[in-house]
Parts: structure tokens; sequence; C-alpha cells
């Protein structure tokens, strides 16, 4: 057993990290800001004590593991090199853990945690799988065989990972703080697909996968006729999605999800093929994804009298239209209203245009004021400037959330990944008082 300190405990990765290790018989604790957030809850059910930071938080006998957000000059590894202990970076940490199993990491610009959701929630059920996920959801089995994790490209954290295999789900422009363009990205990915040691999963209908070269098989998957694992025949019901799968020409079986939209279909297809190449059973397979519930803050929903409630993570354009289109596919003629926050100024400034543009599918769109991030505090541009570019678009302030009861029956989505479940939470408390 080993005593093990989070410096930066609630970040969406350090919180499933801190609980694999506690389910592994460690002793584990952290320390955080005092602001709550969703990813605290699931460490306070498992008794990990969450600490506010302090230097006098770290002793002789512990191994200390820094969360992405905190620099070396934090007071708390300033205090744990003082003592010599050793200090693991958050990626350096889970690329070492990773080693001792058959490694699955999951990475793309987007769907990442969808995919590591639904992947683990197959493989848990057929063999012994620690997993991690980037919604603050971790579990680690002590006769594990597996190990399912988000591997995250930003700052090119995923090159300290060399897994068994890799599903990657696209690449796309995003972190616009860090990457310089779309082909910083694709070096990025280019670079980490020399690291996989087994084989690639990757969706043969983004185009920028599609040139991909790496040391390993390359599996590919999507809807178009050239790729090995395909999708056909897509109906979505009331009971979610249902769809034919080809293994390049030969029928392979018939599949159902509970989640909608294109990009549910996809990430369902990256797991069929992985759990293929892995020989696991077809229909324990499909068994296992007819009864997935879903990750946190991924088109979460819920109900408050006739309107239909979403909390979903989507802070880029592509995320935002995948989001509206499952609504509309789910919710049919229902109105669908897009209360969005803004994530970081230099994404808002980067995607303007785009963000205009997927907000607008949606039929009524509100806007929150920007939420910066612990590196970004302000920018050159405002909501205002958001707003300026969708017909109609209002500005949904603090306070004045009641407006949304004038959308009778809609599917009100709350996107972003900032604190937009304020908002949610504050209109259905007004709600709830009103009644």
């Amino acid at each position: 057993m080993n005593r093990y300190h989070f410096v930066g405990i609630k970040g969406t990765g350090m919180s499933p990290l801190a609980q694999i290790l506690f389910d592994m018989n460690n002793e584990v604790r952290g320390s955080d800001v005092e602001k709550a957030f969703f990813t605290e809850e699931a460490l306070k059910r498992k008794g990990i004590e969450i600490l506010p930071f302090d230097p006098e938080n770290i002793s002789e006998d512990q191994i200390v593991v820094q969360g992405n957000a905190f620099s070396d000059d934090h007071p708390e590894i300033v205090r744990a090199r003082e003592l010599g202990l050793t200090i693991y970076k958050y990626y350096e940490f889970l690329g070492e853990l990773a080693n001792h199993y058959t490694s699955v990491a999951i990475t793309g610009s987007h769907g990442k945690t969808s995919t590591t959701g639904l992947l683990a929630h197959v493989m848990r059920g057929i063999e012994p799988t620690s997993f991690l996920i980037g919604d603050g959801t971790g579990e680690g089995v002590a006769d594990s065989k597996n190990f399912v994790f988000e591997a995250c490209e930003y700052k090119r954290h995923f090159l300290y990972y060399s897994p068994d295999y890799a599903i990657m789900t696209n690449i796309d422009f995003d972190h616009s703080d860090y990457f310089s363009g779309l082909d910083d990205v694709i070096d990025a990915f280019q670079e980490m697909a020399k690291q996989v040691k087994k084989g690639i999963i990757a969706c043969g209908d983004d185009e920028n996968l599609q040139h991909i070269q790496a040391n390993v098989p390359l599996v590919y998957y999507g809807f178009g006729t050239h790729n090995d694992f395909r999708a056909e025949n897509v109906t979505s019901t009331e009971n979610g999605t249902t769809f034919d799968v080809f293994l390049r020409d030969d029928f392979y079986g018939t599949f159902r999800i509970p989640g909608y939209g294109d990009h549910s279909v996809l990430n369902a297809l990256a797991v069929i093929a992985t759990c293929d190449y892995e020989n696991l059973p077809k229909e324990l397979v499909k068994e296992r994804l007819a009864s997935f519930n879903g990750v946190k803050r991924r088109f979460s929903e819920s109900t408050l009298n006739n309107q239909v409630l979403v909390d979903d993570y989507a802070h880029h354009p592509r995320e935002i239209s995948a989001t509206v289109e499952a609504a509309r596919k789910k919710y049919g003629e229902r109105e669908v209203v897009a209360i969005f926050q803004p994530h970081t100024y230099t994404r808002l400034k980067s995607f303007m245009d785009d963000f205009a543009t997927a907000l607008a599918e949606a039929d009524t769109v509100y806007l929150c004021d920007i939420f910066g991030s612990a590196r970004e505090q302000e920018g050159t541009v405002t909501i205002e400037d958001l707003q300026s570019r969708i017909d109609g678009a209002h500005i949904l302030k603090r306070g004045g959330t009641s407006v949304l009861r004038n959308h009778d029956k809609a599917v009100l989505l709350f996107m972003g990944a900032g604190d937009i479940q304020t908002y949610q939470r504050e209109y259905e408390e007004i709600v709830k008082l009103e009644a």
C-alpha cells in the first residue's frame, strides 16, 4: 500500500485516477480549491479526503500526483520538492499505470469521454477491466486484465502513453491557446500513432485520420463503404438507435444503442471494432451496448414539468451540432433551445463564426457570459460579439433564467465546459418555487 496526495484532486482526470488507486487499497487524499465541482461527488462517496490547499498537507511518506492545471511553483509542489518526495505529473503517472495492463487509449478532438465510457461499460461486463473516464469517473479492479482510459491531446500530454490499442475518433483544430493550427494537431496525433503497440481503431470518415501512418494495423470504422467496420440502415426509435454493421462486405450483426445521432453510432462502431480485435463475444458486446446509460455531462437528461433539460459538455462547434442533432432525432417536433456558455476567450475568438453557424441550428439561442479558465481570465472578445452573428439570439443573465419558462414543451440544451450547470440549477429552483 502506498500513500498518495493529489494536488488538484477535483480535476476531471485526477478524480478518477484517485478513485482507481483507492480501489486498489492505497491510501489516497488530495487538495483543491473550495469551489464545488461535479467531479468531487464520487470522491466523497468513497470517503477520500479533500483538503484546502496548504503546504502542510505534504508529509514525508507520500507520493505526490500533480494536476495538469498546477505549476511547479505551487506551494504544495514546492514543499514536496523540499522533502525530496516522488512527484508525478498526472499524465506521467497515468502512462506508467497503463503499462501494467492490456491498455486502450481513447483519443480524438471530440467524443473521447463518451467513447471511453461506452468501451469501459462493455468491456467490464465481459472481463475484469479498470477504467478512467474524463467525466470524473474511475474504477480500479485488483485483478484487471484491461485498462481503458481517456487520452487528451492538449499540450501533447498523450505522448506520455504507449497503449496496446488506440481509438482515434477524429482530428479537429481545438485548444487554440496551444496548437498553432490544424497541421500542428495532426502532427501530434501522428506522433501518438507511432507509439501504439498492437492496433489503431480510427474513424475512416474523418479525412485527417485517413492519412495517419502507424507501425501497427489500422482498422477503420464509419459510414463510408471504404471502412472495415461500417454502419448501414440506421434507424431512430423511442428506445434509441438501431443499425446494421458490416465487416468489409460481410454482414456482422444488428446492434442497438440507447443514444441518438451519427456521433453515437460512430462511438459504438469504435467499440465494436475494438472488441472484435480482442475476440470478445459478439453477443455479449451487443447486450452491453444496449444497456449503456451514458456518461456525466454528455446529453444528461432530466424533466421539468413539460420541458426536457439536457446538460451537455459541448464546447466546440462540432459538438454543439452533434448535440442539437441528437435532440432533434430523439424529440422530433419539439422546439430545441440552445443555452450556451463559451469556454475560454481564445476558443471563442478562434471559432466565432463556426459557433454562430452551429448554434443557429437550434430554434432559439440564449448566450451566457464567457467562462474563463485558470490560465485565461480575460480576452479581447465578448459574448455580444457572438450574439451579433446569430439572428434573434438572446443574452441570458444570472437571475434572469425564468425567461426559459416561455418555451413550453421545449428541449433546453444547457451546453458548455464551464459552470453552465449553475444556470440550469437556478432555473430549476425558480420553477420549483413558483409551482
